[in-house]
């Protein structure tokens, strides 16, 4: 950890990084909220819209976009500013976007208020785990991080069935004006809570350009992009499943959302401890985990028994996450901003990559319960890629 790194975080008290972590796990809530929202309420999206689930599953993908576009454009062009006053900017934006999002009139006009949602998205959590890994040691980043995106695992377990709920009971529209709510609260806490550091060292983007374009850091973000697509591709249509084969009623899915947000939970925890163990070593563990539930939850998906605990494994992917964070942060060098900002564009290209190819399959008539094993070749996939990373890194590990 740089020098000033670690000055910075002995400016604080502890009380005072409790009090920043916790303004931006809310942000990182409001996000999760804001992105999953529309997985728990697809049939009512659906309906209310005159369209299909699967176009429901564009709208998803047209965020995802959003996050793959604003996440290194917003990174770079943020560069110059404080990271105080960039989070600040990003999340009033987040927050526009979600308000209009409850107001939008038709289909088209959904798709391009997701898409403007989605464009701060990458670069909040990218400067967020920044600023949560400055304030740690170096043995304890990935506990940071993982503290940080504990909102978003927060949000899989309450927010988005809160969400979901709140929009079976009223209109899916409420969930998005929740969304922005929750998103203006967090502009309040950053402005009471996070200081502006005026000796941050402050990124160039051509420097950040040239350290970005190194074969580790393209590797490190293609396993996020396709490892990821997995868990995506079936939570995307889980709705559905739950309706369709599992055959339960449309008041079981806030349960089986908050099952999926458990899980979420313990592998966002599991995540974090094992790289600061295994250290790269953990994804691949985490890869061959996560092809072995996608491959279970075709069957699991029959039985209502065998799908919550399905749903619950399906959760602890999100493991995956503080391992790659923290990874990217030690093989970003000088383009740390723009490579913690690219990697939540890679995990949206998961998040596009998984409900189209779903999509795909269910609309080729394959059935809802494809996307496990849609979802376990894509972990795979994403298990070359990290054998890739590892031989081109292998000098580094011996």
């Amino acid at each position: 950890m740089p020098a000033h790194a670690t000055a910075t975080a002995a400016r604080l008290s502890p009380r005072a990084i409790v009090l920043i972590e916790l303004a931006l796990a809310l942000g990182g809530f409001a996000i999760g909220t804001g992105e999953f929202a529309v997985m728990g309420l697809m049939p009512n999206v659906a309906e209310d819209l005159g369209i299909s689930e699967p176009q429901v599953g564009n709208v998803i993908s047209t965020y995802a976009l959003g996050v793959v576009v604003g996440a290194p454009v917003l990174a770079i062009l943020g560069s110059h500013l404080l990271r105080r006053h960039l989070l600040l900017l990003l999340m009033a934006t987040f927050a526009l976007g979600n308000f209009a999002s409850a107001l939008a009139p038709d289909y088209h006009a959904l798709m391009l208020f997701r898409f403007f949602a989605g464009l701060p998205h990458g670069a909040y959590f990218g400067v967020a785990m920044l600023v949560a890994a400055s304030m740690a040691p170096p043995h304890k980043r990935a506990k940071a991080v993982s503290r940080v995106l504990m909102g978003l695992t927060v949000a899989i377990l309450i927010g988005n069935p809160i969400a979901t709920w709140l929009g079976q009971a009223l209109s899916w529209r409420y969930a998005f004006g929740l969304v922005g709510l929750i998103a203006l609260l967090t502009v309040a806490m950053l402005a009471l809570f996070l200081p502006g550091d005026k000796q941050q060292q402050r990124s160039y983007p051509m420097r950040e350009l040239r350290a970005f374009n190194r074969a580790p850091v393209w590797l490190a973000l293609a396993i996020s992009s396709v490892g990821f697509a997995g868990m995506f591709c079936v939570f995307s249509y889980m709705a559905p499943t739950l309706l369709e084969v599992t055959r339960l009623q449309p008041g079981w899915i806030p349960f089986a959302l908050a099952t999926f947000g458990l899980g979420g939970i313990l592998g966002n925890m599991f995540g974090g401890w094992l790289f600061d163990r295994l250290r790269f070593k953990a994804v691949a563990w985490l890869l061959l985990w996560s092809a072995l539930v996608l491959l279970i939850f075709p069957l699991a998906a029959q039985s209502p028994w065998s799908m919550f605990p399905a749903v619950f494994a399906v959760g602890t992917m999100v493991s995956l996450s503080p391992a790659l964070q923290t990874h990217l942060m030690d093989v970003a060098h000088d383009a740390q901003t723009l490579a913690a900002a690219s990697n939540h564009a890679a995990f949206n290209i998961a998040n596009a990559l998984g409900p189209w190819l779903g999509g795909l399959a269910i609309t080729a008539g394959f059935g809802w319960t494809a996307t496990g094993y849609i979802g376990a070749a894509t972990a795979v996939a994403g298990l070359l890629v990290f054998y890739w990373a590892w031989k081109v890194q292998a000098p580094a590990h011996s």
